[in-house]
């Protein structure tokens, strides 16, 4: 299958698997444990359905949106995902160049192969920086200081991830990151690369670097150091919602980690209603975790998302097609979105309502009445 013949964002993954070498492969697509939520993740889309509504003028669509007050052209972003260069020698700044050319906003990964200046050197670009909080405090300063300094627009601060989740491939391949590259933002502070383990590099890193202390005290202590919105990510309860805006979040991301943390939690489209239900609208909900096609987009912008990150496929794209392969990935979400729009009945984002959907639950609801 050649590049033209792509139909769809999924196809990307196979021809992906074909390029990578087996161990990248591995850690870009494997879940934890038992993989029940990586395929949930994706089966939980499966099971909403929609309720179109007929006879409406849907001859100009319009997918344009503002997130934390910043203007894009659709409500589809990119998720903070590692090690983007073991997928392409341009890694984060290809990524970075498809992301601005598409008119959305890029999340950087704190364990990216480029650093938050060299991604800033692209050009323009709305860009969120993802931060894993380390022990050294000072190093967290530090590095949100940098990505202030490099334009990032807001931090994505990962709240599922005290301990590396048990990912049993990156352990039976003893995943490392391979030796010409490096954590770019960690490289000054010689925490750029990892040591070979009779296990995973990475969750040894993590144990020797990350903070399993982290608590809510956490997240008001880095409003002191930092002017930007800060977006909590890993939220999936009603409980931790309503912490999340009593502790000063700007938004939250309901997200499982792409299923990488802890196996056997819902998929986040499952998550959704309720985390949306608590907010209230006090805050923007967003949601990443097995987004494929722009019919997922269209349900989860139904169930109360402001807005979706993708993961997967920016790094099965890249590795099939540089640039020009996350460029076509994100234009095909567009262009499935905006036909699931038309064919639903809605002209505009804000015409996309909760009736728009069916899901498990209301199925329940209709069987009891």
């Amino acid at each position: 299958m050649g590049m033209e013949m792509i139909t769809n964002v999924s196809e990307y993954e196979k021809l992906a698997k074909e390029k990578l070498p087996k161990m990248v492969y591995d850690y870009y697509a494997s879940g934890a444990e038992d993989q029940w939520t990586l395929r949930e993740n994706r089966e939980a889309f499966a099971r909403i359905l929609f309720r179109p509504r007929i006879l409406i003028d849907v001859s100009s669509i319009n997918m344009a949106t503002n997130i934390l007050g910043f203007d894009v052209s659709m409500p589809i972003m990119i998720a903070p995902t590692a090690m983007q260069k073991m997928a392409h020698p341009e890694g984060e700044f290809a990524t970075a160049r498809a992301a601005a050319s598409a008119g959305t906003i890029m999340t950087l990964s704190s364990w990216a192969t480029s650093s938050v200046e060299e991604v800033n050197s692209v050009g323009p670009g709305i860009r969120f920086f993802q931060l894993y909080v380390y022990k050294d405090r000072n190093i967290v300063r530090q590095l949100v200081k940098r990505a202030e300094m490099a334009g990032f627009k807001a931090i994505a601060l990962t709240v599922d991830t005290p301990r590396l989740g048990r990912r049993e491939a990156d352990i039976k391949n003893r995943f490392v990151l391979p030796p010409h590259l490096v954590l770019k933002n960690f490289e000054a502070l010689d925490l750029g690369t990892m040591d070979k383990t009779d296990d995973s590099g990475l969750a040894a890193y993590v144990a020797g670097q990350v903070d399993q202390s982290l608590c809510w005290e956490d997240v008001k202590w880095l409003q002191t150091i930092t002017s930007l919105p800060i977006l909590v990510k890993g939220v999936m309860t009603a409980e931790d919602t309503r912490l999340s805006i009593e502790n000063g979040a700007a938004g939250i991301i309901v997200s499982n980690h792409g299923a990488r943390q802890l196996d056997y939690v819902p998929a986040t489209i499952s998550c959704l209603e309720e985390v949306v239900r608590e907010a209230k609208g006090r805050l923007p909900v967003f949601l990443d975790g097995g987004v494929r096609r722009g019919t997922d987009v269209f349900k989860a912008l139904a169930l109360g998302a402001a807005g979706v990150f993708i993961g997967r496929p920016v790094l099965y794209s890249l590795a099939v097609d540089g640039e020009a392969g996350v460029r076509k990935m994100l234009q095909m979400m567009r262009d499935e979105l905006e036909l699931a729009m038309a064919l639903s009945g809605c002209a505009s984002l804000r015409d996309i309502t909760r009736a728009h959907v069916l899901t498990d639950g209301d199925r329940i609801r209709r069987a009891r009445l």
